[in-house]
């Protein structure tokens, strides 16, 4: 059955093998590298009214982790892609109605910690043809009854570190996603020391979850090592004007944040507060971190894919994508040290809070 969505909830699931990862910074980040937001829309017909947010049970900080006030993200029409966003100057924008094939486990998810990282799982999900091919996305092929496996492969930047959350500059970029892959994503990872309790929030380039090729918004967590889902299972929407699953403009660094207060775990992105998972959606206590790590991550069908990793250059190029600025909330200086699970991508340490990432795959 196909259905309408909004990047939510989506496909396939179980679990597998284990190998390496980690991230840091603190709250004190130098602004010169902390770059400024967008300039002004230059297209005002393409901004759209906000959508209506749920009525969350708490309130966040007054200010954003990197100590700015909060903002109205510049949001554009439903339906505009990633360069049309860049185009106009505005951060983001729903996405249209896509048409997805629906299944009843989740859409795979890398995950890493101190010494180890997710390295294959199995899933019964089948990546939907690109979107601009013709029919629509849908299941190119039924997977045996075992499922197919999905190797992870990541360029991570980690350090163990206590603190109340963390934030950094990600560039979003639209990587290239090979038909028989399920995602490229980059995102910002707070942890439990022990690595088993998790929230996430990034970009993700994946048909599965979002019916399209462009980079979209996305948050996640993981409760003792379990998977959940994308943007749901527990997640409490506080903002009007943007949500996990909206299409993100492409080729710019923006700010993403995590944040203990106020018995949740609060996201932020750009200039707003988008919402929170909730403290007893954990069996233990997880109020603090032990641990934070970033990174880029592939899930692909083989171990040698074709998708590319952030802006598809190897990063010990120059102009490979970055993320900067680093920095922890109430946390110790930061130091973050890199590694790469594949010689496929690159990663290169430009300094104790930024790094570079990425490659263009095996093709």
């Amino acid at each position: 059955m196909l259905k309408s969505r909004r990047g939510l909830l989506a496909a396939g699931l179980s679990v597998a093998v284990i190998g390496a990862i980690g991230v840091a910074s603190t709250l004190n980040a130098g602004a010169e590298q902390i770059p400024d937001g967008p300039a002004a829309a230059t297209a005002p017909a393409e901004v759209a009214e906000a959508p209506a947010a749920a009525d969350p049970a708490l309130k966040p900080p007054t200010i954003l982790p990197w100590g700015e006030e909060p903002q109205l993200v510049k949001r554009g029409r439903d339906g505009a892609t990633s360069r049309a966003l860049k185009a106009a100057g505005l951060s983001a924008a729903a996405p249209g109605e896509t048409d997805v094939s629906e299944a009843d486990e989740y859409a795979p998810k890398g995950r890493s910690s101190k010494s180890r990282s997710l390295r294959t799982t199995r899933t019964t999900v089948v990546p939907p043809k690109p979107l601009q091919l013709d029919p629509p996305p849908t299941a190119t092929a039924s997977p045996s009854s075992s499922g197919s496996t999905v190797h992870f492969l990541y360029n991570v930047g980690w350090q163990a570190a206590v603190s109340d959350g963390a934030y950094a500059n990600l560039t979003i970029n639209r990587p290239v996603l090979a038909q028989a892959d399920y995602h490229t994503l980059a995102e910002l990872a707070v942890q439990s020391a022990d690595g088993t309790q998790i929230v996430e929030v990034g970009w993700n380039v994946d048909r599965v979850v979002n019916g399209d090729d462009d980079p979209h918004l996305f948050v996640y967590h993981w409760v003792n090592g379990q998977t959940s889902c994308y943007n749901g299972c527990g997640y409490v929407q506080y903002s009007n004007t943007i949500t996990p699953g909206d299409t993100l403009t492409v080729d710019i660094q923006k700010k993403f944040g995590i944040q203990f207060y106020g018995g949740a775990w609060w996201i932020a992105y750009d200039t707003e507060w988008v919402g929170y998972f909730p403290a007893n959606l954990w069996t233990v206590d997880f109020a603090k971190t032990g641990m934070v790590q970033i990174f880029g991550e592939v899930a692909a069908s083989s171990a040698q894919p074709c998708t590319q990793m952030g802006n598809g250059l190897a990063g010990l190029e120059t102009t490979a994508a970055r993320i900067g600025s680093v920095a922890y909330i109430n946390g110790p200086t930061p130091d973050v040290a890199v590694r790469s699970t594949s010689n496929l991508y690159q990663v290169s340490r430009q300094s104790a809070r930024t790094f570079r990432y990425g490659g263009a795959g095996a093709c």
